[in-house]
């Protein structure tokens, strides 16, 4: 089954989204995380911390991406946008509830993530409870 304008659209913006952010975390740690008011030092174990779930960020946004072309990899592509931005937001919510309030710009970047979760969730509700063998029987990719 190809992916309805409405799915592209969500994986779209979740893929864009998601490679932009993890981009930016991976090449420019300081300028990022500023945005946040927070402020990085200089050491080599801080930033490859940093860098590496920037990376992964980032191949799951191309994941996402791809899945808007390639119909064999839809379903895992759907299946990464709805885990990311599940995820990062609930993982903001505990932060919150442990932690208490953090800045306005985090708290910002969570409705953000809360939009694309809903956005996703929307878009991917049928597939959702359909059987994985109907999912996965498409066509080769040639």
């Amino acid at each position: 089954m190809r992916p309805t304008l409405f799915e592209k659209i969500a994986l779209g913006l979740s893929g864009l989204t998601a490679f932009t952010i993890g981009a930016f975390i991976l090449f420019a740690p300081h300028a990022f995380y500023a945005t946040y008011g927070i402020t990085l030092g200089q050491g080599a174990s801080l930033l490859s911390e940093l860098r590496a779930p920037g990376a992964g960020l980032a191949g799951f946004g191309l994941l996402m991406l791809l899945g808007i072309r390639r119909q064999a990899v839809l379903p895992v592509a759907m299946a990464v946008a709805l885990t990311v931005f599940i995820a990062f937001p609930a993982g903001r919510l505990v932060g919150l509830a442990v932690d208490g309030m953090p800045s306005g710009s985090v708290i910002g970047a969570l409705v953000v993530e809360l939009i694309i979760a809903a956005l996703c969730l929307a878009a991917f509700r049928r597939r959702l409870w359909q059987p994985a063998e109907y999912l996965y029987n498409v066509r080769p990719a040639r």
